[in-house]
């Protein structure tokens, strides 16, 4: 979860209201915190940092001093105040022009003027801190989103926003003295280096720049260090954001405006053109609007909370925590602020009203069933297994259900294939976290693939759940237990890991066959469905996987795997 450094002074003039001292105590901001599901870790009674860790992974807009402040105070005046920049466009908006080439590139781009705040330190550091947290965990290490702040006064409008031949654009980037060209700053520069391969393959890359030519930035790697230096005095700033999903470019823009207005600026919106379709047309005028009203009812939102609350509490609830509501007798119609984007489920709604109301608030009920637990069959099979792969050598791994079609997907060889079918999550704020892993092996090769310093061999192991699309289901999908394990070394092989398997299976009082079969993840001839003895009944796959899957992966030893489905040795024991 993000972890933000603040100044405690910084945090208290945004927050404070007319006529009151700006001191606040430890005690009442960690009562304000539970607002942002916030908690202090640290606080410097000498230098006034604070140290705030955020549980809110949906909340891009609180791992910043402005946003925690803002929710606070939106708490304290009891209602949002719209931004004016967002309904008085200007009519005729400094424009950002975009080259058709970007389309396949890096097609999505926002920005906006700030003029009026002048730049503080403490302002300075929350700028950096807000561009670089946005870029990392928003924006997956500016692969989706990245961000860059300039310097208004010497930028000659229209911007544009094009693709140029790495060898042919020469500037000096910040962190450098001397002008380089964009492939140098690839192979040389801190950030080519780290940031380079979000553009590997690619035979012309991004570049921003001025009518007057002049060079801005090399998203997503390094600003000019002629424009794109902002200095502590500074009064008139611009903000860029490009991306590969519009509408996480334009909610992260959405939070740097909203900021700096909270510290005084005056926002001026810039009219993107591009020369190709986007899911917000063609021209767009940013700083804008995402969300759409959403209706819920509200039963719904009482029936979660366990306590009748009526539409007038809510209304209030959500409005003092930043929604636009209007409502009806039965019938809550709300929409978040323009610097939110995660309204995904009516528990979204409803959590922010527990929040807004305060838990303490809510009356407590004793349990009216006493039960005693145990472990169910499954789970029972499932640490039976783990303690035989313990046994056997290998090192568990416990890792997250959620991923990337990426990872679960095209680095597996799996495009368009039935092996590659999958859940995937509408709405997500990450890529990331996309979609349910339909097997297990990609969680290992993960964790392999992070591995390459540690002494081989390898035998890693993981039990968990998987999420298989199944039409047939109510839901659309099943959910299963499976249990897969690797061997990684100079000389792993099918027949290493085939001891393991036949090891696992003979104590867990399973007679099984391998059949041959084909599978895109694995070598032909080096895979094998795992069948019960006698039966077509099936409860895996074994084999050694496929050159082309470990190196998409960048590991560079063989890699034999196995995967069983623990779900049917339930069913099996129960036969």
């Amino acid at each position: 979860m993000p972890t933000i450094s603040i100044l405690k002074s910084d945090l208290e003039s945004l927050v404070a209201m007319p006529g009151e001292p700006g001191a606040v105590s430890l005690d009442q901001l960690d009562e304000w915190l539970a607002l942002v599901k916030g908690e202090v870790k640290g606080y410097q009674a000498d230098t006034g940092e604070l140290r705030i860790e955020l549980q809110d992974s949906n909340r891009p807009d609180l791992w910043c001093c402005e946003g925690i402040a803002r929710q606070i105070r939106i708490k304290r005046e009891g209602a949002f105040k719209p931004y004016s920049f967002l309904t008085a466009r200007p009519r005729r908006p400094k424009r950002l022009l975009v080259a058709p080439e970007l389309e396949s590139i890096r097609p999505y781009v926002a920005a906006c003027a700030a003029r009026g705040y002048r730049v503080t330190e403490q302002g300075l550091a929350q700028l950096i801190q807000t561009q670089e947290k946005l870029a990392d965990i928003f924006g997956r290490k500016r692969k989706t989103v990245s961000i860059g702040l300039y310097r208004l006064e010497p930028i000659q409008f229209p911007i544009t926003y094009e693709a140029v031949n790495p060898e042919d654009v020469r500037f000096t980037p910040l962190g450098m003295e001397t002008a380089m060209t964009l492939s140098e700053m690839l192979a040389v520069h801190p950030k080519g280096v780290e940031y380079g391969t979000i553009l590997a393959g690619q035979r012309r890359v991004p570049l921003l720049r001025d009518s007057a030519l002049q060079p801005l930035s090399f998203p997503p790697i390094i600003n000019s260090r002629e424009i794109g230096e902002v200095r502590v005095g500074d009064d008139q700033l611009l903000i860029e954001v490009t991306g590969t999903d519009i509408t996480m470019v334009v909610l992260a823009l959405n939070i740097f405006a909203v900021n700096l207005a909270d510290r005084g600026a005056t926002i001026e919106p810039v009219a993107v053109h591009y020369p190709y379709d986007t899911p917000l047309g063609k021209r767009v005028v940013t700083p804008c609007t995402l969300g759409q009203p959403r209706s819920i009812p509200l039963e719904t939102i009482e029936r979660a909370l366990g306590q009748r609350l009526g539409v007038h509490t809510v209304k209030q609830a959500l409005e003092s925590y930043g929604y636009q509501v209007s409502a009806k007798r039965k019938v809550v119609v709300v929409q978040l602020p323009p610097y939110r984007h995660d309204f995904m489920h009516a528990m979204d709604v409803v959590e922010d009203v527990a929040m807004s109301l305060g838990y303490g608030t809510f009356q407590p009920e004793m349990p009216s069933q006493f039960t005693v637990g145990g472990l169910s069959p499954l789970e029972q099979v499932s640490d039976r297994a783990r303690d035989l792969m313990v046994g056997l050598g290998f090192q568990e791994i416990i890792s997250n259900i959620l991923g990337s079609p990426e990872a679960y997907r095209n680095a597996m060889r799996l495009e368009g294939t039935p092996w590659g079918r999958m859940v995937e999550v509408a709405n997500v704020m990450s890529a990331t976290f996309s979609c349910l892993r339909q097997w297990m092996v990609p969680s290992l090769l993960r964790v392999e693939a992070a591995s390459a310093r540690s002494f081989y061999p390898h035998r890693l192991f993981e039990a968990g759940e998987v999420v298989i699309p199944d039409p047939t289901h109510a839901l659309g999908s099943r959910t299963e237990s499976v249990l897969g394990a690797l061997i990684a070394h100079a000389s792993a092989h099918f027949s290493e890991l085939h001891s393991c398997l036949d090891s696992l299976l003979y104590h867990m009082g399973i007679t099984y066959a391998l059949e041959p079969t084909s599978h895109p993840s694995f070598l032909d001839g080096r895979v094998g469905k795992i069948v019960v003895s006698g039966t077509t009944r099936e409860l895996g796959l074994i084999g050694e996987l496929h050159p082309e899957v470990l190196e998409r992966w960048q590991i560079a030893v063989p890699v034999a795997a196995f995967e069983i489905n623990l779900s049917r040795l339930v069913e099996l024991e129960r036969l």
